[in-house]
């Protein structure tokens, strides 16, 4: 057990932490995602470029990273969901080969969502989608769709509950900064 433990924890943290941003910044020939907006590696930095293809596979491939993570994972162990979850959503955010400063996770948490529960993926995709749309603010969206996502799963599924939360919570951490400038009405919006 403990080696099918320290086999997921591995796999997970080090497909998690894979840079999609750096790579395809790097293909497109784009700006240090670490010297703009929010200096962050994630899908919304890439897209602060204007390279809306660039961001599209980069949301592409931290969804399809943390997909591919929990399948492996199931394949070893399922009762090892949890532990792999976090592990994929602590790897992108801090990977070890960026000293740490990764993305805030929104894109993997999908991925995982996605994996152990279709309906409530769409369930968060379309909160996302509507606050998007109506407030054009991705964080808040990111935010506002991950607690949707608790309050569903409470309310509607007995599984997965705490799973849900806890990487609500991992995606809350990482968006501190981002909530400040909410509550304070400086936070940028994706034109």
């Amino acid at each position: 057990m403990i080696v099918e433990v320290l086999s997921v924890i591995s796999l997970s943290y080090i497909l998690g932490s894979i840079p999609s941003g750096i790579i395809f910044s790097k293909i497109f020939k784009l700006k240090d995602l670490r010297t703009i907006g929010s200096g962050s590696t994630g899908t919304t930095n890439v897209l602060r470029t204007g390279n809306y293809t660039a961001a599209a596979l980069t949301l592409i491939l931290d969804f399809g990273k943390a997909c591919l993570a929990i399948y492996l994972s199931q394949i070893v162990n399922e009762k090892l969901i949890l532990i792999s979850s976090l592990a994929i959503l602590i790897g992108h955010i801090f990977p070890l080969w960026l000293k740490f400063k990764g993305g805030k996770g929104f894109a993997c948490y999908l991925g995982i969502i996605f994996m152990i529960n279709l309906y409530l993926f769409i369930f968060i995709s379309l909160i996302w989608l509507i606050t998007f749309f109506t407030k054009r603010i991705s964080s808040l969206s990111a935010l506002l769709s991950c607690l949707s996502g608790v309050l569903i799963s409470i309310i509607y599924f007995n599984s997965n509950i705490v799973l849900v939360v806890l990487l609500t919570i991992l995606i809350f951490v990482t968006h501190l900064e981002n909530i400040k400038r909410l509550i304070n009405g400086t936070e940028t919006k994706i034109k």
